[in-house]
């Protein structure tokens, strides 16, 4: 998730279990701590662009290092707060509640989490959430922005009990936490009626395949894209929940394209991109070696480019180029397209209208190649 929910998150969870000690400065430590994990990117000068994909949301946010790193900063932290005397078991717990909640959200979102790193190089992800939802994220900005607008009050005090928060504290924690959780938890509900679609439609087809996955498109849990393992090719289809389970999807083909890593399949570029695309990846040669792009995530689409064309551009896109010097692994980023046309047509098709959203598809964005026109399954 991106680091505004993060520190939103973190800000909560530090009112409830610092506030009355801390004041209003436990909204800012808990914005702190909460996006501590992601300041993993300040190793990324010293890796390569292989290194990167390794790391970032990898080692950083496994079990073992959480342990050891919870511990560490827990100490640090009760010393820096023995005046508030807070002890190191109050500062550890808010410290492990914060992260655990931070690596949990990022287990929703595509890319995961590698929490059992070095055990277990694979990353949890349960593609309940696009990596940016407003939806999910404002409940817990308009919650953490309301605490740091409250008047501070004193805490009340009840018969020999410790203070506890004023009730109008405790309302904006407990609202914007609750409604982000019931978002992420009607995620996973509109999740199965989206795959329970994909699974009748595949099935009428007597399609057979591999493994199959399903994801959010951007901003939105009701417009649902999945991805189809059929060994040499890779089908994607969109569906939204408010559609019969009966209404057909539309499956656009993506040859996989091994062939085009057979000179450097064994180059440690090219399993590096395996393993954090977990083996949804396409490739194509290029005249320095390989393109390869991550078709886990929902591709840029741009309308109109060609007459009843629309274009892809995947998110994540790298070229491999054995021959030159230092870093192999060049990401490719995508020409930006038009938000207003795409959440436009987006909106247009969640409510049913397919002829906004679908055209003849087009692969783009290959690095020295021309657009690669797609074959359709209707």
């Amino acid at each position: 998730m991106d680091w505004i929910t993060q520190a939103a998150l973190g800000a909560i969870i530090g009112e409830l279990m610092l506030g009355k000690r801390l004041g209003k400065w436990a909204l800012a430590w808990g914005a702190l701590v909460g996006i501590l994990l992601d300041l993993d990117v300040v190793v990324f000068p010293l890796l390569d662009t292989a290194g990167e994909l390794a790391w970032h949301r990898g080692p950083s946010h496994s079990l073992i290092v959480l342990a050891v790193e919870t511990y560490g900063l827990a100490l640090g932290l009760a010393w820096l707060w023995r005046r508030q005397k807070i002890s190191k078991a109050l500062a550890g717990g808010f410290v492990l509640t914060v992260w655990t909640l931070h690596v949990l959200v990022d287990c929703f979102t595509v890319e995961g989490a590698g929490i059992f790193w070095p055990v277990y190089e694979k990353r949890v992800a349960f593609n309940h959430l696009y990596q940016l939802d407003l939806l999910f994220t404002a409940p817990l900005v308009v919650a953490a922005l309301g605490l740091a607008c409250l008047r501070e009050l004193p805490a009340k005090k009840t018969r020999g009990k410790k203070a506890e928060l004023p009730s109008k504290r405790l309302k904006f924690c407990y609202w914007g936490l609750g409604l982000s959780a019931a978002y992420a938890l009607l995620s996973v509900g509109l999740k199965f009626v989206a795959s329970a679609g994909f699974d009748a439609d595949l099935a009428r087809r007597k399609t057979s395949y591999t493994r199959r996955m399903e994801a959010p498109t951007p901003y939105n849990i009701f417009l649902w894209r999945a991805v189809v393992d059929r060994g040499s090719e890779l089908w994607v289809g969109y569906r939204t929940v408010f559609e019969f389970r009966e209404t057909p999807v539309r499956w656009t083909v993506y040859l996989k394209g091994q062939e085009a890593l057979a000179d450097i399949a064994d180059a440690p570029e090219t399993k590096a991109l395996a393993r954090f695309t977990d083996g949804w990846w396409i490739a194509r040669t290029n005249a320095k070696g390989a393109w390869v792009g991550d078709l886990r995530l929902p591709e840029a689409r741009t309308w109109g480019s060609k007459k009843a064309m629309v274009d892809s551009r995947l998110a994540y896109s790298w070229v491999i180029n054995p021959a030159s010097k230092g870093d192999h692994l060049r990401e490719i980023f995508p020409d930006e397209d038009d938000p207003a046309d795409y959440l436009q047509r987006m909106m247009a098709r969640i409510f049913g209208n397919r002829e906004t959203w679908e055209a003849n598809p087009r692969l783009a964005g290959i690095a020295g190649s021309l657009p690669e026109f797609l074959p359709v399954e209707e």
